[in-house]
């Protein structure tokens, strides 16, 4: 059997740090909203392209049923894992 001297160090020692990975930064975009899809929804056409979006509204725009409708200019945040969806976090 191994002394117990021997396990002393090991008992009650920290763990190896692990290195957490950063989350992806979204990308904000601003653009036009096109058409109300249904289901707090929108179709939202980037300015200076004619890449077009699927957004959801976000945050406190949801909670506190701020109206959007066609051709109001918004801010978008995009995932970084789908860049054709969305998420609206301003009305302009």
């Amino acid at each position: 059997p191994l002394p117990l001297a021997s396990l002393a160090g090991s008992i009650g020692a920290r763990p190896a740090v692990s290195r957490k990975l950063r989350p992806p930064v979204a990308v904000e975009v601003e653009g036009e909203v096109i058409q109300a899809l249904g289901a707090g929804r929108y179709r939202v056409r980037v300015d200076g392209s004619d890449h077009l979006l699927i957004c959801k509204t976000g945050g406190k725009m949801g909670k506190f049923r701020i109206r959007i409708t066609g051709g109001d200019r918004v801010r978008v945040e995009l995932s970084p894992y789908d860049l054709t969806r969305g998420r609206i976090t301003y009305r302009l």
